[in-house]
């Protein structure tokens, strides 16, 4: 069983999606089409805009999203008359990529929501400093114990992406906080990340709220198959629970190692990213080494 996986914000080069565009008449279309509907001209930042400008979130998250879901809607397997997809899932913001494969989103609609998400997003982290770090060699446990200790500040595990790999996010201290101790209860490492603000934590429930509008307003469809969604790990096809959901996972940790790891209980037998890098890929090869993993 065929199972497509979508990268999220981190995964976006330069120059990212040019080659579809180039060698592709129906990716081009879909490309200019995306330009009209955001007003302004992203694949220009896309294919010639420098590591700085695709590091802005209200860049980032649009592009990382239009890669994924153009090579997804371009490709042999997601067409219409010969469907051969049995799940999807995303990682984080991969999530919008994969509703919208799935058919539950309309293209437009999940670019409208692509947009709206990294400027709330982009909102939320301009209020007040946060951060995230990547704690590597360290049990899920007991990273959620240390992090549920420190009660002075705001920290959260955030991205659980492969065993011994969990991202956490919080206020800079408190990030500071759990360096140290996460270190003294064994940690190889504890790795500061660059990103704008503490994604998946209570400091985007700003963010939430304003997404949250959005997602309520926006017509969700049955998906053509199952979709894994970060929030619970598991196979959701109701459009009203893929809605709720969605607005969830903004300030819920991205449970990406449970994910793979229930799509192969539920029988999938190869994965295939569909986006900008091999981010996705290297992180299966960690959760179920036994299952292929590719770019499509």
């Amino acid at each position: 069983m065929k199972a497509y996986v979508f990268p999220g914000q981190g995964s976006q080069f330069r120059g990212m999606g040019q080659d579809l565009y180039q060698q592709s008449d129906a990716a081009r279309r879909l490309f200019e089409q995306a330009n009209e509907v955001l007003g302004y001209n992203l694949t220009n930042i896309m294919f010639n805009g420098t590591d700085e400008d695709l590091k802005q979130t209200i860049y980032t998250q649009p592009a990382v999203f239009l890669h994924g879901v153009i090579l997804a809607l371009t490709s042999a397997s997601f067409a219409p008359d010969g469907f051969d997809v049995s799940m999807v899932a995303g990682h984080s913001l991969g999530e919008l990529s994969a509703l919208t494969a799935a058919g539950v989103l309309s293209f437009e609609d999940g670019l409208k929501l692509a947009s709206v998400r990294a400027t709330a997003m982009q909102r939320a982290c301009d209020l007040a400093p946060s951060t995230m770090a990547a704690v590597l060699g360290l049990a899920d446990d007991v990273i959620e114990r240390v992090c549920g200790e420190i009660t002075e500040e705001i920290v959260v595990p955030a991205n659980y992406n492969c065993p011994g790999q969990v991202v956490i996010s919080g206020s800079v201290a408190g990030i500071q906080l759990a360096e140290e101790r996460l270190k003294a209860a064994g940690a190889k490492r504890v790795v500061p990340l660059a990103v704008s603000g503490a994604f998946h934590s209570p400091f985007m429930e700003p963010a939430q709220t304003e997404f949250a509008e959005a997602v309520q307003n926006m017509p969700f469809s049955a998906p053509r198959c199952p979709v894994y969604q970060n929030v619970n790990a598991i196979a959701v096809t109701d459009p009203q629970q893929l809605k709720a959901n969605l607005i969830a996972q903004l300030t819920s940790p991205v449970r990406w190692t449970q994910s793979v790891e229930q799509m192969v209980v539920d029988g999938a037998t190869e994965f295939y990213e569909c986006g900008p890098g091999k981010v996705l890929q290297g992180l299966i090869k960690k959760i179920s080494p036994a299952t292929p993993s590719m770019g499509v």
